[in-house]
């Protein structure tokens, strides 16, 4: 038999009008279909959380690079040149850092101090996650401070209210001693992440002198064109050209542990979802060996005819084969559209639930609590991960019918053709 004539008859055995066998295939295909549509939308969920809070990270917090220098301070306009020189960057800009207790209306709380040239915040990147709550996103004097929104509203200070910042400073003998400034807040800032709006305390350069030791800045923030492909060579080749005057560090390295607690979260999720395609292949198993029963006159016939064990073992592989093949069409299709308009249903559900809620009294119904997860989820598909997904549902269907199938090929046609 011809390899061709296996695929058409499966493709009958698929389509065909017949009500038995096929009735089965169909419903494996279709539960495939079914287990793949929470696979494709956990993945496009779960990449689109990483890669918001990611972005947010190295935007507004960490950057992509960051240079250090400890031992021999040249000038910010030097190191800036020579950094900018390299290719790929994108924009540099001074940074000094520091932790410290705020003191609002309402109380007091622990800060992540953060004075920064005001042009950082210019930056289109930046702009683009910022959300202005009130008043600017930037400090305008030394005496200007802006705060995230839940650490404004923690403290209960808004735009124009005096705040004071205390810091532990050190002296050229050694000693330290507390230090603490008024400061006005002039803008309340959010970047849709709890996390980080609650720490958020900014400052400018110059605003840094009434709360920091007195010395330069030595943090440079840096930024490139493609920090997800392109920050470690971009850091090799600025390790190679500042010498060894500088500590260089990638946002890789900065944020190792939660990077890969987010990949291990996500690889366990999608390892669980897994587990839901083989049971539907199982499915696919069951299918084939209803249709091999069923179809056993057209085995006998086959084999009369001049097929071999391989030619009959192949047409109910290939039933198998289009089986996951139309299922896993099917469900990726449907997942791909509900994960990509995810925030759309969250939103709908939230608004239903609440409605649901406020005849018995009870509070607003949030899907996704801001204090843990980001306000919108990012639509990011992997089509790399979507593939091997759908070629998994392929493969998982056809091993789970190689048993049945073999042993379709292995029938003898006498016998069959007395059973029938």
């Amino acid at each position: 038999m011809k390899k061709q004539a296996s695929f058409y008859i499966a493709i009958r055995y698929l389509w065909g009008r017949a009500k038995e066998g096929v009735r089965y295939l169909r419903g494996a295909a279709a539960g495939i279909a079914v287990s793949l549509v929470p696979i494709i939308v956990t993945l496009i969920v779960a990449d689109g959380m990483i890669r918001g809070i990611t972005d947010r990270y190295l935007e507004l917090g960490t950057g992509h690079i960051q240079v250090l220098d400890f031992n021999n301070y040249e000038g910010y306009e030097k190191t800036k040149k020579e950094i900018s020189e390299i290719r790929g960057v994108r924009g540099i800009w001074a940074e000094q850092r520091g932790m410290g207790v705020l003191a609002g209306r309402k109380g007091k709380t622990g800060v992540s101090v953060r004075a920064l040239e005001t042009s950082f915040w210019d930056d289109p990147a930046t702009v683009a996650l910022l959300k202005i709550i009130d008043g600017e996103s930037k400090p305008q004097s030394d005496r200007g401070i802006v705060l995230g929104e839940t650490l404004a509203n923690n403290i209960n200070v808004k735009k124009g209210d005096t705040v004071r910042l205390m810091t532990i400073t050190s002296a050229e003998n050694g000693r330290v001693s507390p230090k603490t400034a008024p400061f006005t807040v002039t803008g309340i800032i959010s970047c849709g992440y709890n996390e980080l709006d609650a720490l958020w305390c900014i400052i400018s350069l110059e605003g840094a002198k009434r709360v920091f030791s007195q010395e330069p800045s030595t943090n440079y923030i840096v930024k490139v064109n493609d920090p997800y492909k392109n920050a470690d060579n971009i850091a090799w080749e600025m390790d190679i050209k500042l010498a060894n005057n500088y500590n260089i560090y990638t946002w890789q390295d900065l944020l190792r542990s939660q990077y890969s607690s987010y990949q291990t979260t996500r690889q366990l999720l999608l390892f669980i979802m897994a587990l839901i395609v083989i049971v539907a292949a199982v499915n696919v198993s069951s299918a084939t060996s209803m249709l091999v029963l069923e179809r056993q006159k057209d085995i006998a016939i086959l084999k009369i005819s001049g097929s071999n064990i391989k030619d009959i073992t192949e047409v109910f592989l290939w039933c198998s084969f289009l089986t996951g093949f139309i299922g896993g069409v099917v469900g990726i299709t449907f997942g791909l559209l509900i994960g990509s308009n995810i925030n759309i249903l969250i939103r709908s559900l939230e608004k239903f639930l609440s409605n649901i809620s406020g005849l018995f009294h009870g509070g607003e119904v949030k899907i996704l609590d801001p204090g843990f997860y980001l306000e919108t989820i990012p639509i990011v598909i992997d089509w790399g991960a979507v593939l091997l997904i759908w070629l998994f549902a392929i493969f998982c269907s056809v091993l789970a019918s190689l048993i049945p199938a073999q042993r379709a090929g292995k029938l003898k046609p006498m016998e069959l053709l007395r059973k029938t």
